[in-house]
């Protein structure tokens, strides 16, 4: 297979033709420990999550995959994306509800394995009792509205 691709790039490539991203990368596989992961401080959330960026970059119109690492007794207020959120819970407690104000009597507690798709612009929140580390994925740019303005770390 690795074979074909390389002919059809070789081919195509000959010919001038605009050759897919995907597949002159097809060879560049990216493999990546837990320990390998580059942990910092996110200025869009509230203080105390972490975020390992594993591709990307979200500000861009392409693929990316970020780790979400929340510390126990963590509040994230409601806010919105301006694209599909799609968070996959790798450990601990993650606890999502959907609506303007955070209420945490109004939210799925999720486990891991556990998955949450939001469209967007659909306005949610979420909550920890333990660390709980999420996987995003999605297609940038990226973003993140707070319902409340107040609740917006970056204006404090």
């Amino acid at each position: 297979m690795k074979k074909y691709f390389f002919a059809l790039f070789l081919v195509l490539i000959g010919a001038r033709l605009p050759v897919p991203l995907t597949w002159a990368q097809h060879g560049a596989h990216k493999m990546i420990t837990p320990g390998e992961l580059k942990w910092s401080e996110v200025p869009s959330l509230p203080r105390g999550a972490k975020i390992a960026v594993i591709e990307g970059p979200m500000n861009e119109p392409v693929a990316f995959t970020v780790r979400l690492k929340f510390p126990a007794n963590y509040r994230l207020p409601a806010h919105w994306h301006p694209a599909v959120e799609r968070v996959t819970v790798l450990s601990g407690t993650f606890n999502m509800g959907v609506g303007d104000e955070l209420d945490p009597k109004k939210t799925t507690a999720l486990t891991p394995g556990g998955i949450a798709i939001m469209q967007p612009k659909t306005t949610h929140f979420a909550w920890t009792k333990e660390e709980t580390v999420v996987q995003l994925n999605g297609v940038g740019p990226w973003g993140i509205t707070y319902v409340n303005p107040k609740d917006d770390p970056r204006k404090q």
